[in-house]
């Protein structure tokens, strides 16, 4: 089991990182929390958890990274709720940050997360019964800080990026360009993991 890969961040896009260690270029699929944390840096450090998926036409074997331990925890917690499966952690760990993911949960806040394309309200309260005492017990909501916010630089592709991120978790092309260029027609100078944020919470 691989509990982290530390090495030369080689790629890096809203949805994926590789880091290169020892000749070997890890993919790992990643949460915009992740994205902002490690973007500009050479030299990283994500915390591993693997998930292989059986039974189809083919097996698929992806790593997911994080940059911190307490978001692989949350990711964790999430993934064993009935209706939670790996892509769709990590589409509510990119439309809030961990702090105000734990908080959301803590609230009971149902609306927060039926935002999130693939949550309906049966799912939502689940993942509210089932994860509150875990994530008070677990102690992670006391190693967050609501204050950590995200810092991006921006650049001329945030349209683009945004749109490509938007696709590769599960939304069409179309429907996300629309909302992307209303989104930046109101606040130009946002960058592109608010930009995918706010859009997650309106395409539907």
């Amino acid at each position: 089991m691989i509990d982290y890969i530390r090495g030369e961040l080689t790629e890096l896009t809203p949805t994926l990182a590789v880091v290169e260690t020892v000749g070997v270029g890890y993919a790992m699929s990643i949460s915009l929390n992740t994205f902002s944390a490690i973007q500009g840096k050479k030299d990283v450090k994500l915390y591993v958890q693997e998930s292989l998926v059986t039974g189809g036409r083919d097996d698929s074997y992806t790593l997911y990274g994080f940059s911190t331990k307490q978001e692989r925890e949350l990711y964790r917690m999430l993934v064993t709720v009935s209706g939670v499966g790996a892509n769709t952690a990590r589409m509510i760990l990119s439309a809030s940050s961990p702090a105000e993911l734990c908080n959301i949960i803590a609230n009971g806040d149902e609306r927060m997360l039926k935002n999130v394309k693939g949550i309906g309200l049966k799912t939502a309260q689940r993942i509210i019964v089932d994860l509150r005492d875990k994530i008070v017990s677990s102690g992670i909501a006391g190693e967050l800080h609501v204050s950590d916010q995200p810092v991006s630089m921006v650049n001329n592709s945030v349209k683009d990026e945004a749109v490509q991120a938007l696709t590769m978790l599960g939304f069409s092309p179309a429907p996300s360009a629309k909302v992307v260029v209303a989104i930046l027609k109101e606040q130009p100078d946002l960058p592109v993991e608010q930009v995918i944020k706010l859009a997650l919470k309106q395409i539907k």
